[in-house]
């Protein structure tokens, strides 16, 4: 699906120049987007087109765009790829992890188009590049603020599918909220999807029966929120700031910045400097940012601040030893940090999370 798979690459916390070597200048770049769920979702696939917004603005009639939205991955992504690249599309982001394999498909049979696959790892023709960001960091921060707030001591957590970017973002909620609350629990329900309002609202509605008095998703429609607000309870917002979908109910949400990076590898195109590339930014470079915190006490807001300022200056990994797996078994040694590739092929919980991770 569209979040990380197991990576089979290197570390790809640094952007990797490659054999696929720089692109001639252009006056102009039709730039194409793909998203897998509709731009109105207010999760994911907003995000994506707020970026594709952002190049416009930012780069004016040196860009077009083009974008296709509600693509299901398989046959259906690879056809609309291969659309795209035969209707002049100089650069085409395929924004879903499940796109991987359609993206570089296509990329095989169009060498002079470049492609850039999100979340993805594999980069099977050198005008192939892969990029994401380090959400696990803002998941931190949330965890951090879900460990005070909570007075059942149980959290709700809406899970998509178990590959490692949705399980490295439960471990580190947990970890933050853990932090800060060492009675506190997080019950994880799988929904299977990445965005079904109908779904993920019933993940909502089972949590809270659960005893959960906070939600936190990765799933990406704002029914969660609203399920929240109908309980009264807290909820943290997914991929953008949803306030408007629960005005006394949202704390904080992860909001995806694409727009710096879709500008960035624009610009290189139009100034002939374009390489292959394989990106994974955080805070610190401002691909990860937090919707204002709200609903929440002075000194909760303040640890929350404290935690992201630490997390970008590099004074705070959330997956720092010591620290073991859920089965016992040692994963970080006192001192020792997860190197990037750990974190990107995360395929289990970490001491202290319940239940069993699906396989």
């Amino acid at each position: 699906m569209k979040r990380l798979g197991t990576l089979l690459a290197a570390s790809a916390a640094l952007i990797l120049a490659t054999a696929g070597g720089a692109s001639a200048q252009m006056d102009k770049v039709k730039a194409c987007f793909i998203y897998v769920g509709p731009v109105g979702d207010f999760g994911w696939s907003y995000q994506h087109d707020q970026g594709r917004q952002q190049l416009e603005e930012q780069l004016g009639d040196k860009v077009e765009t083009a974008f296709l939205e509600s693509v299901p991955e398989g046959a259906d992504a690879e056809r609309a790829i291969e659309r795209f690249a035969r209707s002049g599309c100089n650069i085409i982001f395929t924004t879903s992890f499940g796109y991987m394999d359609a993206t570089n498909a296509v990329a095989g049979r169009f060498p002079d188009v470049k492609f850039e696959h999100a979340t993805g790892y594999k980069r099977e023709h050198d005008n192939v590049s892969t990029y994401n960001s380090k959400f696990y960091e803002g998941r931190y921060v949330q965890g951090v603020i879900a460990g005070q707030m909570t007075e059942s001591n149980t959290i709700g957590y809406i899970a998509s599918f178990p590959i490692p970017e949705v399980v490295r973002g439960i471990n580190s909620f947990f970890l933050g909220a853990k932090s800060v609350n060492p009675d506190v629990k997080v019950n994880v329900v799988w929904a299977n999807t990445w965005f079904d309002p109908g779904k993920e609202a019933d993940a909502a509605k089972a949590l809270v029966d659960q005893g959960a008095d906070i939600i936190t998703q990765h799933t990406d429609s704002t029914a969660p929120m609203q399920v929240a607000s109908e309980r009264g309870i807290k909820a943290f917002g997914q991929a953008s700031d949803m306030i408007n979908f629960g005005p006394e109910t949202q704390l904080t949400a992860i909001v995806d910045d694409w727009g710096p990076y879709y500008v960035e590898r624009v610009k290189a195109l139009l100034e002939g400097n374009y390489e292959q590339s394989d990106t994974w930014h955080g805070f610190a470079e401002g691909n990860v940012k937090m919707a204002p915190y709200t609903n929440m006490p002075d000194d909760v807001k303040a640890d929350a601040e404290e935690a992201e300022q630490k997390i970008a200056g590099d004074e705070l990994e959330p997956f720092s030893g010591p620290l073991s797996k859920q089965d016992g078994s040692e994963f970080l040694a006192e001192g020792e940090r997860a190197d990037d590739g750990t974190l990107l092929g995360m395929n289990f919980y970490v001491e202290g999370m319940e239940g069993d991770l699906p396989q």
